[in-house]
């Protein structure tokens, strides 16, 4: 009988470890691919060697992909654009070692489609690649460009467009559902980044058609989202209007129309909603479906420095932005910044 009895109890604690085993061995989901984003960054020189630059606000800037728009150059030679003589046009230019600064704020990938990616012509912007490169930053934007990043087994595309000549062009719309296609025949997640829209405070709101700016065509972003998103576009990130604008949900995709200024050490206006800006931060799966998302708020200090505002003034802005203009199709914002589908998705 005692042998009968450990022999069952042997069976019981081999079935026990075997069920165990089994159950461990179950393959968990994978994680999803965390992203931070921000707008608009225009580096001048500074006399800390811009050490100031991202100081308050590098505890939000982590994630497997950081992007940040680069209007201007990080370069010593070149031809400014501007005249000595012009009161109205604006060349950026930093110096090289500024790219260091970027990358050990956090940034991974610089975007470099945008109207000032050419201030001090094709020697600046071969300067600014060169600088970028050598610290081990990515950069996207330029016309055919698809750049990959490697998020542990996953893959992620970048994107970057803007209505210039040097960059791949937002007005091309069949050349941009070519582009996203290929990317996303190749990647497991596709960002598009887009420098599109009218500048300034009057220009908050989203309006279908086309914009235009100091006699410029600065695209339909509109149109161009919604092209972008249906080609295989799993997150769409603007900016140029120096301005926070709305979030749009369109197919199970977030659509952030303009993530306002977030540098400008004397270069970019940082006055009324100038000076209210923000970091996205967006979870995705590696089918591209969402996981989750938040807005943190920031407020630009003189002289154009981000710092964390605790007054949430972006989340309001951007809460009343995104129902105004995308009314049921408004991406949620709660009261902590969280980010939501609209309800109507949701159940």
């Amino acid at each position: 009988m005692r042998v009968l009895l450990l022999a069952a109890a042997l069976v019981l604690v081999l079935g026990l470890v075997s069920a165990g085993g089994a159950a461990s061995a179950q393959p968990q989901a994978p994680a999803p691919i965390s992203f931070a984003a921000v707008g608009d960054m225009a580096m001048a020189p500074s006399a800390d060697g811009g050490a100031s630059f991202f100081s308050r606000v590098r505890s939000v800037l982590i994630a497997d992909v950081v992007l940040g728009n680069l209007e201007g150059t990080l370069a010593t030679g070149g031809y400014s654009k501007c005249s000595a003589s012009s009161t109205n046009c604006f060349a950026f230019r930093a110096p090289p070692a500024y790219a260091a600064v970027l990358k050990r704020s956090g940034f991974t990938v610089l975007n470099l489609a945008n109207n000032h990616a050419l201030d001090y012509g094709p020697t600046g912007q071969a300067q600014t690649i060169a600088a970028l490169e050598h610290v081990g930053l990515r950069h996207t934007g330029r016309p055919g460009e698809i750049t990959y990043l490697s998020i542990g087994e996953a893959r992620v595309a970048v994107l970057g467009f803007a209505p210039y000549r040097w960059a791949q062009s937002l007005l091309d719309l069949p050349g941009a559902v070519r582009l996203v296609r290929k990317a996303s025949e190749h990647a497991d997640v596709v960002l598009v980044t887009m420098h599109a829209g009218a500048e300034g405070a009057a220009h908050e709101h989203v309006h279908p058609g086309t914009e235009t700016f100091l006699g410029e065509n600065r695209g339909n972003a509109v149109a161009f989202s919604h092209t972008v998103v249906r080609a295989g576009a799993d997150l769409v990130v603007g900016s140029g209007p120096h301005v926070l604008r709305g979030l749009e949900w369109y197919r199970g995709r977030l659509i952030a129309y303009s993530l306002g200024n977030f540098l400008g050490n004397g270069t970019l206006s940082t006055a009324g909603p100038g000076g209210v800006s923000a970091v996205l931060q967006v979870w995705l799966r590696r089918n591209g479906a969402w996981a989750g998302g938040r807005i943190v708020p920031v407020r630009l200090l003189s002289p154009g420095v981000p710092a964390l505002d605790d007054s949430g003034a972006a989340d309001v802005e951007v809460r009343s932005l995104s129902k105004e203009d995308f009314g049921r199709n408004a991406v949620r914002v709660g009261a902590n910044g969280s980010l939501l589908p609209p309800a109507w998705r949701t159940g």
